[in-house]
């Protein structure tokens, strides 16, 4: 994985003419953890990164007057989580329809038994399953936390939680974490244990 593109100027518009310099600014000084955040948050290739950044900042600058200066970073990373989730969504969808189409196109084409196509489906349904058994806030503040290595105190202030709630949902999502990657070891009949 390549490190998140330098800080390019978002596209920001603002309906009303204000002068967005300092939001431009408060936006900007952000951009590569918004970034990082949307490709561990599930959102690839560095392709998709860029446009679910774009879309970040798109949804910051019309929310302009609803975001309370200094809160940005937390405005931002809550905001990329939902489009993460969005993104995950649709590329699940298409990879679904993607799926069984290959699958119909093979066996007509006698390239491949409905079988091995229903075996091929089925280890992308278990991928899915590892992936879609954390909910989002609880993916959202492991994320943060493991690979963004933030504090908890910065992840409560970033998300307007409790620290509390932090730690908690974080004991939480290892916990599904490792029930998830266990359930999938185990129903595939593999016997290593996890570390």
């Amino acid at each position: 994985m390549s490190p998140p593109p330098v800080a390019a100027n978002p596209v920001l518009t603002d309906a009303r003419g204000d002068d967005l310099t300092a939001f431009e600014y408060a936006l900007t000084e952000h951009f590569q953890l918004v970034w990082r955040c949307l490709r561990r948050f599930g959102v690839s290739p560095e392709d998709a990164v860029d446009d679910a950044a774009q879309q970040v900042f798109e949804i910051a600058a019309k929310k302009r007057p609803q975001i309370a200066p200094g809160s940005e970073r937390g405005f931002l990373v809550k905001t990329a989580a939902l489009v993460a989730l969005e993104v995950f969504r649709e590329n699940k969808r298409r990879a679904k329809a993607q799926t069984r189409e290959m699958a119909r196109l093979a066996h007509s084409a006698g390239e491949a038994r409905p079988d091995e196509a229903l075996e091929t489906e089925q280890w992308r349904a278990r991928l899915d399953q590892v992936l879609d058994a954390l909910p989002q806030e609880l993916r959202t503040v492991f994320v943060l936390f493991e690979l963004e290595e933030l504090t908890g105190p910065e992840i409560a202030t970033l998300l307007g939680l409790a620290e509390g709630t932090v730690a908690s949902r974080l004991r939480r999502a290892r916990k599904q974490f490792r029930a998830a990657a266990t359930r999938l070891r185990t129903s595939l009949g593999l016997k290593e244990k996890l570390p």
